[in-house]
């Protein structure tokens, strides 16, 4: 991807770490916004593309573990980056569950920085064609099961909906992933991952 052409949300609320990794990231070119709490981060991917998200993790409100499983939820596609200045081992392995790409300690090298970020450019690369809009809590259940193989009659069951309801949520799926059959929706969902445990499959 070109750098003119990606653009990062930055979630850190201390200004001075933000303005480093914004003038870090600017300087390669790169589109930056910066927000001061993940919230507010959550209400602007709604509206405005992003290829990456480097996010603090203790921070006032939503912490950035939080604010992982959520983009994680609706924005599946996303890769995340996290900072930090408590670096450890479980806090690096809960930042990976939750879909991280890498955990950077702070203070911030800036060549680590803009590996670390072509790193989740280069992970995401399989999935741009995916449409950048957020699946619902129910959308991202049904995907789930679709893919562990359930039919809609099956999933509707499991989720406690009739299976009109389950088909238009899979014509949703269809329209939000650009596709227009059933097949096609598979290809291009099974490169995601949930870390969601209510949408597994139930258990026969």
């Amino acid at each position: 991807m070109n750098p003119q052409e990606t653009h990062i949300f930055v979630v850190d609320d201390e200004p001075d770490v933000a303005l480093a990794i914004r003038r870090a990231l600017e300087s390669a070119g790169m589109h930056v916004r910066v927000f001061a709490s993940a919230r507010d981060c959550l209400a602007a991917l709604s509206k405005q593309a992003c290829d990456v998200i480097i996010t603090d993790i203790r921070m006032e409100g939503m912490d950035g573990l939080s604010l992982l499983q959520e983009i994680r939820r609706r924005f599946p596609w996303l890769q995340t980056i996290v900072v930090t200045a408590y670096g450890d081992v479980p806090l690096t392995v809960a930042a990976m569950r939750a879909g991280a790409v890498t955990l950077l300690e702070k203070p911030l090298d800036r060549q680590d920085l803009l590996s670390a970020v072509q790193t989740a450019l280069d992970t995401n690369a399989p999935s741009v064609a995916f449409p950048r809009e957020p699946l619902s809590p129910v959308e991202a259940q049904v995907l789930r099961l679709f893919l562990g193989g359930l039919t809609s009659r099956e999933t509707g069951v499991a989720l406690s909906r009739s299976t009109r309801t389950i088909e238009a949520h899979r014509h949703n799926l269809m329209r939000k992933f650009g596709v227009h059959n059933a097949v096609l929706l598979a290809q291009k969902a099974s490169v995601l991952w949930f870390d969601d445990p209510h949408t597994h499959p139930p258990k026969a």
